[in-house]
């Protein structure tokens, strides 16, 4: 008799076995497989992640909440602060065309039209740049500053405008 078509499985519980095995082995190595992938990105204890300055910074809040009092006169900010506060979202990454800060060749031919003229675009707004860069509270002389500030840094050699002189209030009884 020939054992070529004779079955390695002889009895039921080696049927059982095989089939159990069959099931649990693709299963274990598809876990084991996900698990390799998912954990190749994933820090652990003594990387820079786990600093206190990470830390931190995933911890920071999205936004705050600033008080005014609206009766207060408006202290003025600096050039570099209006830059770093409005202008930076969209001149440090060059969004919507904005020429990026400190790119001489970008900011050649704005510097052509003068201070006074890249003043007036930067305060009505000129082609995807909107109005004070989208600070309505910015004043005409924090503007101007922050366009000092830009074009200052490709070396336009501007000066930053001071502050006014305080209004005299009458004082008329």
């Amino acid at each position: 008799m020939s054992s070529e078509h004779e079955s390695p499985i002889k009895t039921p519980k080696q049927l059982a076995a095989v089939v159990v095995a069959a099931f649990l082995v693709p299963i274990f190595t598809i876990v084991l497989l996900v698990k390799y992938v998912n954990t190749a990105g994933k820090t652990g204890a003594g990387s820079v992640a786990m600093t206190e300055e990470a830390t931190a910074q995933r911890l920071k809040p999205v936004a705050r909440v600033e008080f005014k009092d609206v009766n207060a006169p408006k202290v003025l900010k600096s050039g570099q602060e209006i830059y770093d506060g409005v202008c930076a979202g969209c001149h440090n990454v060059g969004a919507a065309g904005a020429p990026k800060n400190g790119d001489k060749g970008a900011w050649s031919a704005r510097l052509t039209q003068g201070y006074d003229k890249l003043v007036e675009h930067a305060i009505k707004g000129i082609r995807g740049m909107p109005a004070r860069g989208g600070n309505p509270d910015l004043d005409d002389i924090e503007v101007a500053r922050a366009v000092a500030v830009m074009g200052n840094s490709v070396g336009a050699g501007f000066k930053e405008p001071a502050a006014p002189a305080p209004k005299a209030e009458a004082t008329a009884k």
